[in-house]
């Protein structure tokens, strides 16, 4: 009976230790399915800290991405328990963990945004927000000085990673858009353009006749005559500027109209703008 009963102690503690052996890692499980195992090092208000198994990484990951996080220890702590998981033969997009990127990495480094535009009242097509976010971006690039521009491409691809679309930008501080951009600056612009009147413009021109006609009575033709008229459609255009840090202050805000009605007057706007922010060299 003595050696039966260490016996069953040591029996006891090895299997305890097999057991915390086989269970060391935290699994996060998220909303698109995904189970990422590693070890949760802090939980903030909005995210959460992770680092996969064998790395030392930091991730920053959202609570609104996470369904429930299971510990090594046992526990388990539940968010967003609503959310139903996606079908086992889906293939979830999924927004891959964001590194984190530290204040010396994102040192004089800029990144701009797509431009939100609206016109009369509705959103214009995304390429056309694009398209206004390149034509500041070569602007400033040219005149950025000690400052680095990071191209639209590179800033849209790591949007488009982190999950960061036009309709969910507003679920986002600057501060966590800076850290995931790796950037120290951001600037943010609207440019909102409505129709007003139209410009209307008209000419006249005269020929006489080629041939000398002669009515009965004695005068010659008197020829002919002809008009044309154009119209204009003139625009009000307003843009909204802004340069963020990543602290998600304000450095820069400026609203100013256009002073042309053309429609492509927001971008003497733009440039009269950027050449008087903190950013524009010259």
């Amino acid at each position: 009976m003595r050696h039966i009963l260490p016996a069953f102690i040591f029996l006891f503690i090895s299997v305890a230790a097999i057991s915390q052996a086989g269970k060391t890692a935290d699994v996060i499980l998220k909303t698109n399915g995904d189970e990422l195992k590693g070890e949760v090092q802090a939980i903030e208000d909005s995210a959460v800290k992770f680092v996969y198994s064998g790395e030392k990484l930091v991730y920053s990951i959202r609570k609104a991405e996470i369904i429930k996080i299971t510990f090594a220890s046992g526990r388990v702590e539940f968010y967003n328990r609503g959310v139903s998981q996606p079908a086992a033969n889906s293939t979830p997009v999924a927004a891959p963990a964001q590194p984190q990127s530290t204040a010396e990495d994102r040192r004089n480094k800029v990144a701009i945004l797509p431009f939100k535009f609206i016109e009369d009242g509705q959103n214009a097509a995304q390429e056309v927000s694009e398209e206004v976010q390149n034509e500041c971006y070569d602007m400033l690039s040219k005149h950025a000085g000690v400052y680095t521009v990071i191209s639209p491409r590179a800033t849209n691809v790591k949007l488009n990673k982190a999950g960061i679309t036009r309709e969910t930008i507003m679920n986002y501080t600057m501060e966590e858009i800076s850290t995931i951009l790796g950037v120290e600056y951001i600037v943010s612009g609207m440019v909102t353009m409505n129709k007003t009147t139209q410009s209307n413009y008209g000419s006249g021109s005269y020929s006489s006749s080629t041939k000398d006609n002669t009515k009965t009575d004695g005068q010659k033709s008197s020829g002919y005559g002809s008009t044309y008229s154009t119209s204009t459609q003139n625009y009000q255009t307003v843009m909204d500027f802004k340069i963020f840090n990543d602290k998600s202050e304000i450095v820069y805000n400026q609203n100013r109209k256009a002073f042309w009605p053309q429609r492509d007057a927001y971008k003497a706007t733009l440039e009269y703008l950027l050449k008087r922010c903190p950013l524009y060299t010259k």
